[in-house]
């Protein structure tokens, strides 16, 4: 195969670890840091003097953001702290009335339910679909028989389930949820930044995602997606000058929201992770998201091939329709703890999640570092 769509001399990562945890915490390019350092180094050496290169760059960053998630454009992106924050301005911004329904997957991560959850507080029901199979699916019929049972409001899901990996038809899912009168959120931390992304063709509402998984970006940063056609369904929770459309006019007190996405910003931004997210966006872009995703897909059946006949069980789905980045690997009477140190022992990170060993690498990953995995993996005690 040819060369990784992502230069590994970009990724000092490689020199110390056969790093495979992407749907974890990233390690950070070195492209990334910097653009961190040269942030902070400027903003030590000029302080204020320093924030208008720095706002450019921020808004470089958005539009990046936009093409990653295949928005209309940076109106319809927010920056944010992280995917919690995100789900929870939708939560919490739409009005909600007793009664009112919100179907979502169980076995979420926590960041994925529990804004739902909360509210339950206030008389909403939250129905929780059950994934089926060992790969933990969700096939769109699932979710019809449940639109069926009774009016919904919203449907939230994850793009890709964080612990085997499923992925979510979102154009068909949105397609059904609005013959049904639902709004669609998704979090789609899982996803982007290695599978394309195409939310506004898709007809998704609105979604969120932090920058430190498979976008190559730092911890405390992240992207909100609002499709336009629903910014004024949600109520800004946490407004403050950067929210208005006056925003650098501070003796005007009227509080007039900004007519995009930016309303959903409430202040001062984070110009020195903002300035690492938006060099891993580049990053991305440059390389295609389309490559990276054929490239990983690759190595994961590699890796699939590479368990044929051993103790080992995929339990991910790898179906056209339903395969990611993420392959979950099971085994009878397995000491997951005890495996995930012996692989770190060899050098490989990778996760213990959904009752296995979860796997996912990246565009800067090779076939022989799938190979290096595969030596530790048989070597594994499985009883």
């Amino acid at each position: 195969m040819s060369a990784p769509p992502l230069d590994r001399a970009d990724f000092p990562v490689v020199a110390h670890h056969t790093f495979m945890n992407h749907a974890g915490v990233t390690p950070l390019p070195q492209s990334a840091v910097r653009e961190i350092n040269r942030c902070a180094a400027e903003f030590a050496l000029h302080g204020s003097a320093a924030l208008g290169p720095w706002e450019a760059q921020q808004e470089s960053a958005r539009a990046a953001g936009a093409r990653l998630l295949g928005a209309k454009g940076p109106h319809e992106v927010a920056l944010v702290k992280n995917t919690t924050e995100g789900l929870s301005f939708v939560a919490n911004g739409l009005s909600w009335q007793r009664g009112d329904r919100v179907l979502v997957p169980d076995r979420e991560f926590p960041s994925s339910i529990y804004p739902w959850l909360s509210l339950r507080d206030f008389g909403v029901e939250v129905a929780l679909v059950e994934p089926q199979g060992t790969g933990w699916t969700l096939p769109i019929e699932q979710f019809e028989t449940e639109l069926l049972r009774r009016p919904t409001r919203l449907v939230a899901v994850s793009w890709v389930q964080y612990a085997r990996g499923w992925r979510t038809d979102l154009a068909e899912l949105a397609a059904l949820c609005h013959r049904h009168g639902a709004l669609l959120c998704v979090d789609v931390i899982q996803g982007l930044g290695l599978i394309p992304c195409e939310l506004d063709q898709w007809g998704v509402d609105f979604a969120a995602a932090d920058a430190h998984k498979w976008l190559l970006g730092p911890l405390g940063v992240g992207l909100f997606f609002v499709a336009e056609r629903n910014l004024d369904l949600l109520r800004p929770q946490e407004p403050g000058w950067a929210s208005v459309a006056h925003r650098d006019d501070y003796e005007n007190l009227e509080l007039v929201y900004d007519v995009d996405a930016r309303r959903f910003e409430g202040g001062s931004f984070n110009n020195i992770t903002i300035a690492g997210m938006g060099a891993s966006f580049d990053l991305l872009v440059e390389a295609g998201v389309d490559n990276v995703w054929r490239h990983v897909d690759h190595l994961l059946d590699l890796l699939v091939d590479g368990m044929a006949g051993s103790k080992f069980a995929v339990a991910s789905d790898r179906s056209d329709e339903g395969r990611s980045g993420i392959v979950t690997l099971t085994a009878a009477h397995l000491d997951l703890d005890g495996a995930v140190a012996h692989l770190a022992e060899r050098g490989i990170v990778v996760a213990a999640r959904g009752g296995g060993i979860r796997i996912s690498p990246h565009g800067y990953n090779t076939v022989e570092e799938i190979d290096h995995l595969l030596g530790a993996l048989r070597e594994l005690p499985v009883h």
